[in-house]
């Protein structure tokens, strides 16, 4: 039974989340602060938190900074009522995995929470990665279509390694450069552009209308291996 840790302060929309994921077959964790929330997220280590951003005592992004400074991997999903690109962005940023706006659907967020899960399962075990007709193999750092190997460049593989590991999250553009090209290298969210240009060339289908490598606006991109 996977758990999931729900911190927000609304009762109403606490209960509701809580029966909902009780009903799904999960143990449900919860807490109404951010100071519980914390302790919960430290101590129990979830394997999914669903984290409200404006929180009594410790809000939601310095929760998901000191969580994520504890080396602790766990997807977190953020449920906000703003929607402003500042908010997402540096939710995104501190290490979010990805974020609802309030209101939202219900089963739209089970649906999310349940793909994360099944890819954090997954991540660990899987060193050949199949998507539509293509088979990535992380060992080899190779890449195939229908048995036939794409070329890709060392920088381009590890771009598209990045996207596969971090499937279905909402990535920035500065997040993915400190990914694949590192803290201290020179360049700007320009380079991540071209090569994502670079990469659907090759990957895509149809690159003009990408089913793998979605752009999402005012944030980045996300990848959708199905």
């Amino acid at each position: 039974m996977e758990t999931v840790l729900i911190v927000e302060d609304d009762p109403a929309l606490l209960t509701g989340l809580k029966d909902n994921f009780a009903y799904k077959g999960y143990k449900v964790l919860t807490a109404a602060d951010g100071e519980k929330g914390l302790d919960a997220a430290l101590n129990a280590k979830p394997d999914l938190i669903l984290l409200d951003l404006m929180l009594p005592k410790i809000n939601g992004y310095e929760i998901c900074r000191l969580i994520r400074q504890e080396g602790l991997e766990m997807p977190i999903i953020m449920l906000t009522a703003k929607s402003e690109e500042s908010d997402v962005v540096l939710g995104l940023n501190i290490g979010a995995d990805d974020y609802v706006t309030k209101p939202f659907s219900i089963n739209e967020l089970l649906a999310r929470a349940a793909a994360f899960l099944r890819r954090a399962r997954k991540a660990d075990t899987e060193d050949v990665i199949e998507f539509r007709d293509l088979r990535l193999d992380r060992a080899a750092h190779r890449l195939f279509r229908a048995g036939t190997e794409i070329e890709l460049s060392p920088k381009e593989f590890n771009l598209l390694l990045y996207f596969v590991e971090k499937t279905g999250r909402a990535l920035t553009r500065d997040e993915i450069l400190n990914a694949v090209w590192g803290y201290d290298c020179i360049v700007t969210s320009r380079s991540v552009d071209r090569f994502v240009t670079t990469l659907r060339n090759k990957i895509e289908p149809d690159p003009a209308n990408p089913v793998f490598i979605h752009t999402v606006r005012q944030v980045g991109y996300r990848f959708e291996p199905n």
